[in-house]
């Protein structure tokens, strides 16, 4: 085991090579820049070209991402041009206030999806079943930026239960239990749309899976025992049923950290979607590079975590 995980991190390194000069090239081609977005009728041509300078933008694409390429080997991601601050910096500021909501948002959703999901896959066709089928369907298809506008407009604006935006009140100075109820009150909303949305998609992939397991030779062996269905269901069905579910949760721990683009936009929360919209305007290439490498970083780390755990939920499976 040890040597697999080992084996899987060095491989990493040449991934996270090429997936950084692939995303740094995508920002290389795109048009504009950050001076560009500066550009005012008062800015000479000259001043423009003295502020790439400074930046270092008037360097050849290839050797500014090798100067990239060697700050980051040190953990120096650069200036954010927008924030005017190290992108590590502005990314340890805003990455916890996404995470906080995301990881929320995963647990309620993994919680609730999975006896769901399981009892629709043992009472196929039922009342139960076709309700959750539908809401599976309303959850994938409604867009979140729809449903957290109606969420804002009923019980924000309308019965005023809950704040419009922000993740605290404004100019709010509580500490203890009375800060972390405010960012409870505040997270609120957007935790119902991001829960809404994903527990819709995690119901359906535990149903399908559940579905082709019950199905299997040793569950009808298991049966024929004379096993309590409870113990047939949970102990010997649902182990095997959870492999597609490990990917699916592996795969989403880059979300814990990556944010809620759409969401954190609409409710104003001050997470890591919220600046990346920020730096999407800005033109601000560091930040977006340093972004996207964390996510490229948690994706991988994510699906190694997934392998490692086929071997926990299957026994099958053997890491060599």
């Amino acid at each position: 085991m040890r040597q697999y995980i080992t084996r899987r991190l060095l491989q990493m390194i040449p991934v996270l090579i090429g997936v950084s000069f692939l995303i740094f090239m995508i920002f290389a081609i795109s048009p504009g820049d950050f001076v560009s977005g500066m550009i005012s009728p008062h800015m000479t041509a000259a001043k423009q070209e003295q502020i790439r300078h400074l930046y270092g933008l008037d360097k050849p694409k290839v050797v500014q991402y090798l100067i990239w390429l060697r700050n980051a080997v040190t953990g120096n991601l650069g200036n954010s041009y927008k924030f005017t601050q190290p992108v590590t910096t502005v990314i340890n500021t805003y990455l916890w206030n996404s995470f906080y909501l995301q990881l929320v948002s995963f647990i309620l959703s993994i919680v609730l999806a999975i006896p769901i999901g399981v009892l629709s896959a043992t009472k196929q066709y039922s009342f139960f079943d076709s309700f959750f089928t539908l809401f599976a369907l309303v959850g994938i298809s409604i867009p979140t930026f729809f449903f957290g506008l109606l969420l804002i407009n009923y019980f924000a604006a309308g019965l005023q239960w809950f704040p419009v935006s922000g993740m605290v009140n404004t100019g709010s100075t509580a500490t203890g239990i009375a800060k972390f109820i405010d960012v409870l009150h505040h997270m609120f909303l957007p935790c119902l749309v991001l829960t809404f949305a994903s527990i819709a998609g995690f119901v359906r992939y535990v149903r399908t899976s559940m579905l082709e397991v019950i199905r299997q030779d040793y569950v009808r062996t298991a049966r024929s025992k004379g096993l309590n269905e409870k113990v047939v269901i949970y102990r010997h069905a649902l182990r095997n049923g959870m492999i597609p579910i490990v990917t699916l949760i592996g795969m989403s721990i880059a979300g814990l950290f990556g944010g809620a683009i759409i969401t954190e936009q609409i409710f104003g929360w001050p997470g890591i979607g919220k600046i990346t919209m920020d730096a999407i305007y800005a033109r601000d290439y560091p930040l977006l590079m340093g972004i996207n490498m964390l996510l490229a970083v948690l994706t991988l780390l994510g699906n190694l975590l997934a392998d490692v755990c086929y071997a926990l939920v299957d026994p099958r499976v053997r890491l060599k």
